[in-house]
C-alpha cells in the first residue's frame, strides 16, 4: 500500500471539494473501489456505500440533504496508509433546522489516493 503522495495539501483539497459540494472532485481523489461508511445507519459501522458509483451517490445526497453543509477547522495528520481529519460540520436541513457538530474522517491510503473514509461525529440533544 503506497501513500507517498499524500500530504496535507491534498487532505486540504479534499477537505475544500466537500465545502464547494464537488463531487468529482471528492472522487477524483479517491480510489475506483473505494469506501465510505457514513457515521449513521443500521449497522454497526453505520451505513457503508462502495464504489465510486455509489460513493458519490452517497455524498450528492447529503449535499442535498444539507445545502449550505460545510466542514470548517479542517486539521489534518497522516502517517504510513493511515490518516485522520478533524472538522466542525454545520449544514441546515429543508425544514429549517440546523445542525452543527464536531467530527472526523478515519482515513486509509492506497495508491496514493483515499480507499476509505470512515466518518464519525458527535451526535447533538
Amino acid at each position: 500500500m503506497r501513500a507517498e503522495e499524500i500530504t496535507l495539501d491534498f487532505l486540504d483539497a479534499f477537505a475544500e471539494a466537500f465545502n464547494r459540494h464537488d463531487v468529482e472532485a471528492i472522487l477524483a481523489a479517491m480510489t475506483e473501489d473505494c469506501v465510505f461508511e457514513a457515521s449513521a445507519g443500521p449497522d454497526v459501522w453505520g451505513r457503508r456505500y462502495e464504489g465510486r458509483r455509489e460513493v458519490g451517490k452517497a455524498f450528492a445526497e447529503v449535499f442535498e440533504t444539507f445545502p449550505d453543509a460545510q466542514w470548517r477547522g479542517a486539521r489534518h495528520f497522516f502517517i504510513g496508509d493511515r490518516g485522520l481529519s478533524e472538522w466542525t460540520f454545520s449544514g441546515t436541513r429543508a425544514d429549517g433546522t440546523r445542525v452543527e457538530v464536531t467530527g472526523c474522517d478515519i482515513f486509509t491510503f492506497r495508491d496514493d489516493k483515499i480507499a476509505v473514509k470512515n466518518s464519525y461525529r458527535k451526535q447533538r440533544t
